[in-house]
């Protein structure tokens, strides 16, 4: 094993190692001699000779622009895919879908400036993305089922602010969350994200269409021409490999005839977000329990990912700042979002693969990216351009990038002495337990229906079963094999 790395001043953490670009050489630099953004070389730490570091390089503008819309292409889907399955479940009227699609991306960009920037005491400052969706919109959906869409507004208004509340707490806990504890995570993440990913390309088992030849051959090829961009490409073409995978699998699918530009020229040039769009909000405690409950899980997911962002860019962190700054931004999101109808904003962990692939590590890009997606939340034929785009394209970007995170996950549990047998056997239960209900959907069918949405998330039980278990071999069972040794030494006399 590799000799113990010293620690950083007041984190008891190790320093991250720094991750190189792909492609890029010894120096930290790619193959042109530039650094991730293009403007000059670094360092073997990273840094630039003038003191810059790449997370923080804001130039050129014009390929910051451009990266921020790659990372837009890759992940426009999420908001109008999240948007359009609560317009069908709850049944609502096209004018309020389109306002609550207008107020996704314009949610969706705030957060992403906020995350990126730093502003006060949100956000870590490093190229992150927020979006609706996920489990956070399944409980939505479900207490807005139950109670109405008022209540579920509510809902969401109160679960930002216990973010708020129980953060202090929180941020006394990050000594359970260590490198063994994240990497767990980390892969569950990546796994689940590429199922996600997997599921836009085939649609889900017992649909009409699933595993339609068609959205096959889409997604396939998407990954293809992403391979050979990425192969044939060298700087910033190379960096560019993901969109003009994504922009040459859209070609090919209207070449096949699988592209409806007539839904491009329906309806205005602009919309606006319209405040509290399901009227006043209705504050029940008992109602947004499970939603309270959810955003402990979503705090251990955000620490996870602001570790292995971090990771990725090559910039050391003290965990006990950056990780509650993610977590504010996301609380500080989420209250705006609720007056705006839509549930719970999460830091997204996709855009983190993005990163890794195109070795773009400059938190601008994401700042750009948040423009972007404020633009489009205000010009609605952007965003009805964006929604052309097949799932199945779609699906096949997402498998490869989402893929780069279960990678990173592996790296970092690479680096956290798995020769160690109670490693070995903490992170297998937390990975056999977290993988469960992704891999064999529906398992918790026959539990309570709150208690079945925390189990349901992976993730969560995942990460705390790895923070439980790291807690009792690597604390509590020392203790008692002390005390038990004292105890033994007391008698002997």
């Amino acid at each position: 094993m590799s000799s113990p790395r010293p620690t950083l001043p007041g984190s008891h953490q190790p320093p991250t190692r720094q991750p190189k670009p792909p492609g890029a050489d010894s120096t930290g630099a790619d193959s042109t001699g530039a650094d991730s953004t293009g403007a000059g070389t670094t360092g073997p730490d990273g840094v630039r000779p003038d003191g810059v570091h790449p997370v923080d390089e804001s130039r050129p503008l014009g390929r910051i622009l451009l990266f921020g819309i790659q990372h837009v292409l890759v992940m426009a889907a999420t908001p109008i895919s999240a948007i359009f399955l609560m317009s069908a479940t709850l049944r609502l009227d096209p004018h309020l879908t389109v306002d609550l699609l207008s107020a996704a991306f314009v949610l969706s960009g705030v957060g992403s400036l906020i995350q990126s920037l730093g502003p006060w005491k949100f956000g870590p400052r490093l190229p992150f993305v927020m979006l609706p969706g996920g489990a956070p919109l399944i409980l939505f959906l479900a207490i807005a089922e139950q109670h109405g869409l008022r209540t579920a507004t509510g809902a969401v208004i109160l679960t930002a602010l216990f973010s708020f509340v129980v953060l202090p707490v929180f941020s006394r806990l990050l000594a359970l969350f260590p490198a063994l504890v994240i990497g767990t995570m980390i892969v569950i993440v990546g796994v689940n994200l590429v199922k996600v990913g997997a599921v836009l390309v085939t649609g889900r088992p017992g649909e009409p269409g699933f595993a339609d030849p068609v959205n096959l051959g889409l997604g396939m090829a998407t990954i293809g021409f992403t391979v050979v961009c990425y192969l044939l490409s060298t700087g910033v073409l190379r960096q560019l490999a993901v969109m003009l995978g994504l922009l040459a699998g859209t070609a090919f699918a209207a070449v096949l005839g699988s592209v409806d530009f007539g839904r491009a020229a329906e309806g205005g040039l602009f919309n606006a977000p319209q405040p509290l769009p399901f009227g006043s909000p209705r504050f029940d405690l008992v109602a947004a329990l499970p939603l309270m409950l959810y955003s402990l899980a979503s705090m251990a997911e955000a620490t996870g990912q602001t570790v292995i962002n971090a990771e990725a860019v090559g910039k050391e962190i003290d965990r006990r700042t950056a990780v509650p700054r993610t977590i504010r931004g996301d609380a500080l999101t989420s209250l705006a979002g609720g007056f705006l109808g839509l549930p719970l904003m999460v830091t997204s962990g996709e855009n983190i693969g993005i990163v890794r692939v195109t070795g773009v590590r400059s938190r601008f890009v994401t700042a750009a990216a948040g423009l972007v997606l404020i633009a489009i939340g205000f010009l609605a034929p952007v965003t009805r351009a964006i929604s052309l785009i097949p799932s199945a394209v779609i699906g096949g970007t997402a498998m490869v990038v989402f893929a780069v995170i279960t990678v990173l996950g592996i790296q970092m549990l690479g680096r956290s002495d798995l020769d160690r047998h109670t490693n070995t056997f903490v992170c297998a239960v937390a990975l056999a337990l977290g993988l469960l209900p992704i891999l064999v959907p529906g398992v918790y069918a026959g539990f309570p229906p709150n208690l079945r949405i925390l189990l349901e998330s992976g993730v969560a039980v995942g990460a705390f079963t790895a923070a439980l278990l790291h807690f009792l071999f690597h604390h509590v069972r020392p203790g008692l094999a002390a005390r038990v040794a004292g105890a033994r030494t007391e008698s002997d006399r």
